[in-house]
């Protein structure tokens, strides 16, 4: 059979390998002349990086499963960490870093071994993992990230070095805002779970030739078509099967216009895909998402200077205007020797006084906290901000689901109905339920696995 998937981000790529694998034939259509949506490269002083550095986690089943059938070797793509929260030495954080043992052994070990807490602050943070282990970590009604650790009687310490950087880093939402369900599932799947599901994954490539571009080349090899720069304007219904409405500059609209598809996955943003279905009155399937920015600064330093760790956490403290959470010594993971990648989620504060401004203040942060006056002054930097990086994943959020009223048409994306908040993890596990619900009556996928 013969299905369209419009949007190659990770959640197109992944409908359009899964549609493929099962021996259909597929074009993947794509606004952007680059694969891979809001998680792709991008070109910053003649290296190509990414548009937002990225985590993933060992407990991503389906991204590494959508990896072992795109044949690519885990070990040479990623660059596999045990859990760690380490901030730099004499900067006010603390070092949490569990030791490759059996679950939940490494967590028992990396809370006796951390520096930085206090005796009050482990036991705070074994009283919440018992709790939670015996609540299979889950709660019967929603509530905020703040009122759960508040509940569990947290402390602010404890809170401001782990718990308040997990839920903005996982869920892009800060802690008295984030959904309390969602943040425990995340912790049952990686904390709560076999050692390895903690692990902290980090592309050793850029992230559209980590995945988007050999979903491409699978797609291809299995008698489909990729047309990127080719930007889907509208879709119809002829007769059984469903027709695309293309640009008629582009090169191949003309040799595409006529073409006929027994299905249709819409795996764009929200808004574009309430926009493809308006005609169909299925807009308000999608309900209106509140969005939250991510912003990552990136600082080149002489190929001599490194940190002490691949990535370490960073003080966030907007008081002195330092906004940076996280910071990844790319030379330790990809070869950009010199290259630090700051990470700034929910940063809308942090951009209001422009790039620029935010660049200096990233620098004098890292030469704050290393303790390093030299990287005030990096040779170049660059920021970059996807506004809409991911929806706020607040509490009781109504997502909607792959499945359409429509024959042989469903919708994928991060957005739609998971137990995850927006991830890449979320983004491959709908790209899937989205194959299934179009082509499901040939192969049936377990939505439970996820």
């Amino acid at each position: 059979m013969k299905y369209a998937v419009i949007g190659a981000g990770w959640a197109g790529c992944s409908a359009a390998v899964e549609l493929a694998r099962r021996g259909h034939q597929v074009a993947l259509f794509e606004a952007s002349r680059t694969l891979g949506g809001r998680a792709r490269q991008v070109s910053v002083h003649g290296l190509m990086l990414d548009n937002g550095q990225h985590i993933l986690l060992g407990a991503y089943k389906a991204t590494l499963g959508l990896f072992d059938t795109l044949k690519l070797r885990q070990d040479r793509v990623l660059r596999r960490l045990p859990l760690q929260m380490c901030y730099p030495e004499g900067s006010g954080g603390m070092v949490f870093a569990a030791p490759r043992l059996p679950s939940p052994l490494h967590m028992l070990v990396a809370l006796i071994r951390a520096t930085g807490l206090t005796r009050a602050d482990k036991l705070a943070l074994a009283r919440f993992s018992s709790a939670a282990r015996w609540m299979d970590w889950q709660l019967h009604t929603d509530c905020t990230v703040a009122e759960l650790l508040d509940r569990f009687d947290q402390t602010d310490n404890l809170n401001r070095l782990m718990w308040h950087p997990l839920c903005i880093a996982a869920l892009n939402t800060p802690a008295h805002r984030a959904s309390a369900i969602v943040f425990l599932n995340v912790l049952k799947d990686s904390l709560g779970s076999r050692r390895a599901a903690s692990d902290m994954l980090i592309a050793r490539t850029d992230l559209t030739r980590l995945l988007p571009e050999p979903a491409a080349r699978f797609v291809e090899a299995h008698g489909g078509t990729v047309h990127p720069g080719c930007a889907v304007q509208s879709v119809t219904r002829s007769g059984d099967q469903w027709q695309l409405v293309l640009p008629a500059t582009h090169p191949a609209g003309p040799a595409l216009a006529d073409q006929r598809y027994d299905g249709l996955v819409i795996a764009t943003p929200a808004e574009t895909a309430g926009h493809l279905l308006t005609p169909f009155n299925l807009a308000s399937h999608i309900p209106r998402f509140e969005y939250e920015p991510i912003t990552t600064c990136y600082l080149k330093y002489p190929p001599g200077t490194r940190l002490s760790r691949p990535f370490m956490a960073l003080a966030e403290d907007p008081g002195r205007h330092a906004y940076g959470q996280f910071v990844f010594d790319r030379g330790q993971l990809d070869g950009h020797a010199g290259l630090f990648a700051v990470v700034i989620s929910g940063s809308q504060q942090a951009i209001e006084s422009g790039h620029a401004e935010l660049a200096t203040r990233c620098a004098q942060q890292l030469a704050t906290d290393l303790k390093l006056p030299e990287l005030t002054h990096p040779e170049w930097s660059q920021v970059i901000t996807e506004k809409r990086a991911t929806f706020a994943c607040t509490p009781n959020l109504q997502r909607p689901t792959h499945a359409l009223p429509l024959p042989r048409c469903a919708l994928a994306g991060d957005y739609t109905q998971s137990r995850y908040p927006a991830t890449l993890e979320t983004a491959v596990q709908s790209g899937i339920m989205a194959a299934d619900c179009v082509a499901g009556d040939h192969e049936s996928i377990n939505e439970s696995r996820f």
